[in-house]
């Protein structure tokens, strides 16, 4: 039985690009942070097994949804190498990422329910702002954008 030659389970950084909506530049960037691999032809062309087809889709998934570089690198590192991740394989990952997403909509509710205390003020003391300036001590005492030295109370020293 002939062998299929491997130029076709093989894609060129172009195709790679075209079928996965990625930038050639973004593919480039995935592969030096060790999203996706490919291997050199001995002209030095870089060659995707299609595997990175469904990998490019897991990375840009994930950055929709604000997931950092480094998280999914480490959701990839835990599958076997040269292998597609699945459904199932997705939803275990992923998975894992739940709290974080949960904790990153309730603080964008916060951010939804107390903008228009903060728009036009240009000030970061005020008592309520808690957008800009959460944990602002000073605010507590006094509002005002910037702070002036307290005088001291009592007698003043002297010379």
């Amino acid at each position: 039985m002939p062998q299929i030659p491997q130029s076709l389970h093989e894609l060129t950084v172009g195709q790679l690009a075209a079928r996965s909506g990625a930038a050639v530049s973004a593919l480039h960037f995935y592969e030096s942070k060790g999203l996706i691999t490919s291997r050199r032809t001995s002209g030095n062309q870089r060659r995707y097994d299609r595997d990175a087809l469904r990998r490019v889709a897991f990375v840009r998934a994930a950055q929709r949804v604000g997931i950092p570089l480094a998280t999914i690198r480490e959701a990839l590192a835990e599958l076997p190498e040269e292998r597609t991740p699945t459904r199932e394989d997705w939803a275990r990952l992923s998975g894992a990422w739940r709290a974080e997403l949960d904790e990153r909509i309730e603080q964008l509710g916060r951010l939804r329910d107390h903008l228009t205390d903060c728009i036009g003020c240009g000030c970061l003391s005020l008592e309520n702002c808690v957008l800009s300036n959460p944990d602002d001590i000073s605010g507590e005492r006094m509002a005002g954008s910037r702070l002036m030295p307290e005088r001291p109370t009592g007698p003043e020293p002297r010379d």
